[in-house]
Formats: structure tokens, sequence, C-alpha cells
């Protein structure tokens, strides 16, 4: 269970034989950091890394701008969970493990709120989950009402969320292993045999372009519409900001429909990118959106580790909801805050990973914080700028293109989180050869090629000043598949920026933008060699 422990049971005594055994036995601050989810935070044996190319201890020599898909801990933040793990220890002296996990997580929610600046807002409560795709789980079960005839999600294309989101917003296994380390049969309907429908409504066009917002707002608004007159609950699941760099549908059309149909339609922000500035949440939870974040990805902690925020008014109404036993395996009793009835179903047990994951992400989440907001925005501004302009010559390079980030009506203000901060693209061939774009199995290759420093390709010789550039060990986000272009299924790579490269670019401390910059640029140079090579490299 959690991190592998349960000693819940175990005596205070510090004298006790059992209690000696049980002290030494916490593992490292490694094997927590991977314990306490699915099966995705598992390391392979052979690579050491999870299912994103992630090992779960610091890389000070990769260039990561890859933190659209996942992000490898920093080696403040792994100090910072360590030193958790050794408060662990301390504590496992005089009292319980789900004692001690109680407190800590306790003073991480409230750490977490006030990094929100939401310490004033009234009545917000956080469940804490294994992961975003466990935050869905929980937000569609809240949401469903057996007294009406079954709850219907509204959410974009899943290929813009998670791959598991949709099976678990339908109530389904996601994955073959829950986060307390029960072994199910991913797609079996486990929460009162399913009953939540879900319809989906493409963002994007077959040629990977945005569709106009007013369509994508129609077509949500007719789906709402049409359940809501057969008399049946909704949660419109509104991405605040997709893999690509889209909000969608319009918070326009969420704030219309939730307005409109007050009591029946309830809105789920997934924000699990976190990419996004206080005054953005205050708005959220100030129109009673429901709000889905990670303390990965943007924030740069490591995976896995959700939080699903309610305002007030929802907060009060559902506490008293009951949820079925098989929450047993996803959730503590801890991760729940004081006072819900859904707490005493669950064991009162420690995920003593869940816990570190979030130490960590709440370091980096610390130190962005005391950063000015004018740095941090003239900062984003210019990383973009530079990071179009070299898409933008490369011909091997086509950008994928998003609408601008628009918040209106619901946030006037502008702070840094109206700046885009993911870039996807999709790869071409050389106009030389035909300037095709390179199918999703190429672009898969060249995504894993990035992370090697030995790239086999004996026929083909690297210019002699970019050879150096072979062997550095770079991450960009993970394909995401985006439709056909002139007739062949394209994935879009994601360079991306996040907490600890603005952190390094605008601290006392850190090396400044123009090596962040500087360096990004180079992850590009790599991908454009690997392009230009793809037919004489050694498939990976």
């Amino acid at each position: 269970m959690g991190a592998s422990i349960n000693r819940t049971n175990l005596s205070p005594d510090p004298h006790s034989t059992q209690h000696r055994e049980s002290f030494f036995d916490l593992p490292s601050t490694s094997q927590l950091l991977t314990s306490g989810g699915d099966s995705r935070i598992v390391c392979d044996l052979a690579q050491g890394q999870n299912k994103y190319g992630c090992p779960p201890f610091p890389e000070p020599n990769v260039l990561a701008y890859g933190s659209s898909t996942a992000s490898t801990i920093t080696s403040s933040s792994f100090v910072a969970a360590e030193r958790l793990r050794l408060r662990l220890l301390q504590a496992a002296r005089t009292e319980t493990a789900a004692a001690t996990y109680a407190r800590e997580l306790t003073r991480i929610r409230k750490e977490l709120l006030n990094l929100c600046e939401l310490s004033d807002f009234p009545g917000v409560d956080i469940i804490f989950a294994a992961s975003g795709t466990d935050t869905h789980l929980i937000a569609a079960q809240l949401a469903n009402d057996a007294t009406s005839p079954g709850l219907l999600v509204v959410m974009i294309n899943p290929v813009e969320t998670g791959s598991g989101v949709p099976a678990a917003l339908a109530g389904r296994h996601f994955d073959s292993r829950t986060a307390l380390g029960k072994t199910v049969e991913v797609g079996t309907a486990f929460f009162g045999g399913g009953g939540i429908e879900i319809a989906t409504v493409a963002n994007r066009a077959t040629d990977g372009s945005p569709r106009a917002a007013a369509i994508i707002d129609a077509e949500v608004q007719a789906l709402v519409v049409e359940a809501v007159m057969a008399r049946r609950r909704v949660l419109l699941h509104v991405v605040d900001v997709s893999k690509t760099g889209m909000i969608a549908p319009s918070l326009n059309c969420a704030l219309g429909l939730r307005t409109r149909f007050a009591g029946a339609v309830e809105v789920l922000v997934d924000a699990c990118q976190f990419r996004l500035a206080p005054s953005t949440l205050r708005a959220y939870l100030k129109s009673g959106f429901w709000i889905a974040l990670t303390g990965s990805k943007f924030v740069g902690g490591p995976a896995f580790s959700g939080a699903l925020l309610l305002p007030d008014a929802t907060a009060q109404r559902l506490r008293t909801h009951v949820l079925p036993p098989a929450f047993r395996n996803y959730s503590a009793r801890a991760d729940w805050p004081m006072g819900w009835t859904a707490r005493y179903a669950l064991a009162d047990v420690a995920n003593f990973g869940l816990l570190l994951r979030w130490e960590a992400a709440l370091a980096e989440l610390r130190c962005f914080r005391s950063l000015p907001v004018e740095a941090v925005e003239a900062v984003l501004e210019t990383f973009a700028a530079r990071v179009r302009q070299r898409l933008s010559v490369e011909s091997t390079f086509q950008s994928l293109p998003s609408p601008e980030i628009d918040r209106r009506p619901l946030v006037n203000q502008r702070s840094w989180d109206h700046t885009t901060t993911i870039f996807p693209f999709i790869l071409r061939r050389p106009n030389a050869h035909g300037g095709m774009p390179l199918t999703r199995e190429e672009t898969a290759r060249v995504y894993r090629l990035l992370r090697d420093s030995n790239i086999e390709c004996p026929n083909l010789h690297w210019p002699t000043e970019l050879r150096a550039v072979t062997t550095q060990h770079c991450k960009l986000g993970q394909p995401v598949q985006c439709g056909e272009i002139e007739g062949v299924p394209v994935s879009a790579l994601r360079l991306c920026a996040s907490i600890p490269l603005i952190v390094d670019a605008v601290s006392e401390r850190g090396r400044g933008p123009e090596t962040v910059i500087r360096e990004a640029l180079l992850v590009l140079d790599k991908t454009a060699l690997l392009t230009k090579a793809i037919d004489h490299l050694t498939p990976a």
C-alpha cells in the first residue's frame, strides 16, 4: 500500500523490537518517489526511468524542455524530499505512519493554498490524488448522482488531455495497478457498474489546425442542452492548457452553460499542466469551477502528484457524498479533507510516495512565487519570441498553430499565464528529400534519440560545428497525434518552458535568461539534425 509500507498499527514505543525494525525499513528517497502510484510511475530495470523517460533522481546534465509530458526532479527538490524523509524517520519514534502522513499532508494542503494565494479565499477544499488522472476519477464520482438517469461528461479530444482520462471519468480502471497497489483489469467498470457516458468534441481539424472556437462551443452546447433536457447531470470538462497549448471549450461557453443550467452542470477545469497564475485560479473558484492540478509538468516536481480544488459551495454540498468501496484502492483517508464523509470509507494508511512528490513540487513552486511577476512575464515573452523565430526559419519544423490564450470574460487582468509556454511542431524532411512530414513512427524515433548521447549513424558525418550537439542529452514533450498532413498521419513534438527553467533564468542564483534560451535552441538544433538524418539513423 502506498510506499509498500503499512505501519499504521505499529506501537509508538520507540524501544519495541517491532518499532525499531520498522524505523529502518523506510525505503530510500528515490524508491519512495516511485511508489504510491499506478504502473506509469514504475521505473524499468534496464533504463531506470518511468514511462515518460524520467528517473527518480536529478539529471543535472540534461536539457529538459519537455515539461508538458513530465518532469525530472531537480537537485533542490530532491533535497527537499530527502529532508522530509528524514523527518518521517524521526516521527516514527513517536507516532504511526498514518498519523505522520495525515499531519504532513495537512501542512502541504495549507502551503499549497498559500502558494496559490488562496489562503484568504473562503472554504476551498483540496483532495489529493496520486496523479492528474486520479483527480478526474474522483471528480466524476463526486459529480455523479445516483438519483439521476446518468452523468454525461463532455470533453475535447482525449489526446489533448491524457490517454487514461476518458476511462477515469467513466468510472473505469485506467491502469493495471491502482495508486495503492491493487492489481486490476484495465477498462473494467468498478463504480456501480459504470453508467457514466463520455462525449467528445474535436478541437482540431483532420489536418491538425485548430477548429473555430464558435464551432467547438456550438457542439459542446448542443450536447449539454440535450442532456439537461433529458434530466441528466453534466460534467463539462474544460482543458486549460491542453497538451498543445489550447483552452477548449471557451470559458465564455463554460460560464454561460453553468449559469443557464445551475444545479445540473458542473465545470471541471483540467489545469493539470498548472500553467496558471493565482489570479486565474481565484477566478475559476469564484465562478464555482472545480480545478484539477498536478505538481509535475510546468511546476517541475516529479510525476505523479494530483490535487482537486473545490470551491466552498461545492465542498459544502458534497461533504456527505458517499463513494463506492473500490475507492479504498485509490485514496488514503488523509488525502481527503476533514469533515468529508468519504474519508471514513477509506483505509487509514500512508502514501509516503505521494507526500514526497508534493513536497518536491512545493519546493519548486515556493521559489517561483518569490520571483517578481514582471520579470517572469518578460522572460517568458522573450523565450516565446526566440523559440517561435527558430521554428519559423528551419525548414524541418512546421509549427502546429494554437490560438492565443484567451480567458475572457473570466479574467480581465493580464498576467504571465497569458504568455504561451508550450510550442508544438511537426517534423519534415529537408526540401531536398521531398519535404514530406515525418510519420508518427519516425517522429517517435526522433523523440527517443533526443535522449541518446551516443547516436549510431555510420552512413552520415555530422557537421564538425554541430557534432557536440548530437552528444547532448535532450528532452522534449512526447509526440501528440494531430491528424494528417499531405496524407501522412503525424504527431507533434513540444518544446516547453517550466518553473525550474524560469527560476534558472530569473533568480539571482540562476544562470540567466540567455543561457536558458540558448539551451532551448540547442535542443531544436539536435532535433533538426536528427530529422535530416532520419533515413540514416539506426532505429531506436
